[in-house]
């Protein structure tokens, strides 16, 4: 078996390719529409289907105290081995997050590449990228990474509207001391104007969208999909972990950041308490109202899919998580379904149970 910095090669369902489709409510694009699109080259980082090695070197002892609202960039490395030749990209490094710059050993950080450092590497044309990493450095924690990047795969089999990620050994070495921080498992995400160009949709920044301006499929995707995985933690009028972004005639929100999921579980993670349950593993519906048509193709999608879900937890990357993890992560997935394949459950509970303009 082939490896990659010590990383064995484990095959992943191709994560995006040249020419990704276009999104669920139009299929067929017009010749007009094609021409017009970009020729997208996407980054080098998201077209392998293999886990990656790498090791992120930066003065993790100033970024561990790095916790204001904005936070400078620190000046690093990353290395990576590529067959026999060893490979470094200079970049720079800062915290991102809210409630990880207050509660995690170190908060995740958003990578900057320097261009010409990334030139012919894994990184060209990446620019900036999210890496998402373990709150704390302990066995569980990275579980709960691992289980969000699952949610990624879960999402990317039902929609193209889902952001590019690339799971990866991550070894962090504070380049200042020369001490190894930490090797866990940790994915790379792409930013969100990477996003909107290579699927060809324009990124909106403003907030207040409510019902009546988005597309009624996709809106009943998004509110279907945050159902299933247990996800409360997101406002599309706010803009709350939520990526908002227009294709004519319709504005369409794109779900990211489950690591506050039901289907994560996370020990540190619950709910609003402005909301009726009690754990996050209790399922609500706070997606916007749709024609019930709408939720009719989800369920079906989402019932066409069920063997393909599930075979991601029983795959090399689903192999990564505990037994009991897969085993609870499934469980909870057989709830949703006993859901939807129940009318009365499905009209109560997800499409009687939508919201008018508040989510």
């Amino acid at each position: 078996m082939k490896t990659w910095s010590g990383i064995p090669r484990i095959g992943i369902a191709a994560l995006l390719a040249c020419g990704v489709s276009d999104s669920l409510f139009a299929q067929d694009p017009s010749v007009e529409q094609q021409a017009s699109r970009k020729l997208y080259n996407p980054p080098p980082v998201f077209l392998a289907d293999s886990v990656m090695g790498m090791t992120v070197h930066a003065p993790f002892s100033k970024l561990r105290r790095d916790r204001q609202a904005e936070t400078e960039y620190r000046r690093g490395f990353v290395t990576y081995t590529d067959g026999d030749a060893d490979v470094r990209v200079v970049l720079r490094a800062r915290t991102r997050g809210v409630w990880r710059k207050a509660n995690c050993e170190i908060p995740p950080l958003l990578l900057n590449f320097v261009n010409d450092s990334a030139k012919k590497t894994l990184f060209a044309r990446s620019d900036r990228l999210r890496l998402s990493m373990h709150c704390r450095n302990t066995d569980d924690y990275e579980q709960y990474v691992l289980q969000e990047y699952q949610l990624y795969r879960v999402q990317r089999l039902l929609t193209p509207l889902t952001f590019a990620v690339r799971l990866a050994r991550v070894t962090y070495v504070d380049s200042e001391k020369g001490d190894t921080v930490a090797t866990r498992w940790g994915f790379l995400q792409e930013q969100d104007d990477a996003f909107t160009e290579r699927t060809g949709v324009k990124l909106v920044g403003q907030k207040g969208a409510g019902p009546a301006d988005l597309d009624p499929y996709e809106s009943a995707f998004f509110g279907v999909f945050q159902y299933f995985v247990g996800n409360s933690d997101f406002s599309i009028r706010e803009l709350h972990n939520v990526v908002l972004v227009f294709r004519e005639p319709h504005h369409i929100p794109v779900a990211r950041d489950f690591d506050w999921s039901g289907a994560v579980n996370a020990r540190y993670a619950k709910p609003n308490p402005v909301l009726p349950i009690r754990s996050v593993t209790d399922r609500i519906m706070r997606g916007y109202c749709a024609p019930p048509e709408e939720y009719e193709k989800v369920f079906k999608l989402f019932r066409d899919q069920k063997d393909a879900i599930y075979a991601l937890y029983r795959d090399e990357i689903g192999q990564l998580l505990r037994p009991n993890v897969v085993a609870s992560t499934l469980r909870f997935f057989d709830a949703f379904y006993a859901t939807i394949n129940d009318p009365k459950k499905a009209q109560r509970d997800i499409i009687g149970a939508c919201l008018g303009g508040s989510a």
